[in-house]
C-alpha cells in the first residue's frame, strides 16, 4: 500500500522534493492555474497556509495546463504571478499533468485513493483539492468550487 510519502516532486524552481519530509503533517494538495475562474482561491489557500502552517499543515500547489490551457506560462512566470498577485508563500511545485498517460504518479495515486463523483478517477478541473492525513493517506477530495475556507473544519480535525 502506498502513502503520500512514497512520492517525490520537483519544486517550481526545479529542485527535488521528497514528500517524505512532510511525514506526520497533514497536507493539502491542489492542482492550480493562473488564468482560471478559480484562480482567486490562491488567496484562500495562502490564508490556510498562514493560519494552519504553524500547526503543521503543508499546502502544496501543482500548476497544470490541462484544463482550458489556463496555465501556459513557464514555472518562473507562474511563481512570479502567484507571489505578485496573491502573496503565495506555500510551496509551489513544477507544472505537471494530472490526467492521462503523462499524469504525475502522485496524481495517479491521489485520484485512485479518492475518486470523484460517480467513482471517476479523472481530475475534472483546476483547483481540485486533496486533504492528506498525518499518516500519509487521503482523507478527502474536494471539488474545484469548494472554497479553501470551507476546508477549515476538516483541516482542524486532521491536525489533531
Amino acid at each position: 500500500m502506498h502513502t503520500i510519502y512514497d512520492f517525490d516532486a520537483l519544486s517550481i524552481d526545479g529542485k527535488p522534493v521528497a514528500l517524505e519530509q512532510f511525514r506526520g503533517r497533514p497536507m493539502l494538495i491542489v492542482n492550480t492555474a493562473s488564468a482560471c475562474g478559480f484562480t482567486p482561491q490562491f488567496g484562500g489557500l495562502e490564508q490556510l497556509h498562514q493560519a494552519y502552517g504553524p500547526r503543521g499543515l503543508v499546502v502544496l500547489g501543482f500548476p497544470c495546463n490541462q484544463f482550458g490551457s489556463q496555465d501556459p506560462g513557464s514555472n518562473e512566470e507562474i511563481a512570479t504571478f502567484c507571489q505578485r498577485n496573491f502573496g503565495v508563500s506555500f510551496p509551489m511545485m513544477s507544472k505537471i499533468d494530472v490526467n492521462g498517460p503523462e499524469a504525475h504518479p502522485l496524481y495517479q495515486w491521489l485520484a485512485a485513493e479518492a475518486p470523484g463523483l460517480l467513482g471517476s478517477k479523472a481530475i475534472k478541473w483546476n483547483f481540485t483539492k486533496f486533504l492528506v492525513g498525518k499518516d500519509g493517506t487521503v482523507i478527502k477530495r474536494y471539488a474545484p468550487q469548494d472554497a479553501p475556507e470551507k476546508l477549515a473544519k476538516d483541516i482542524e480535525a486532521a491536525l489533531i
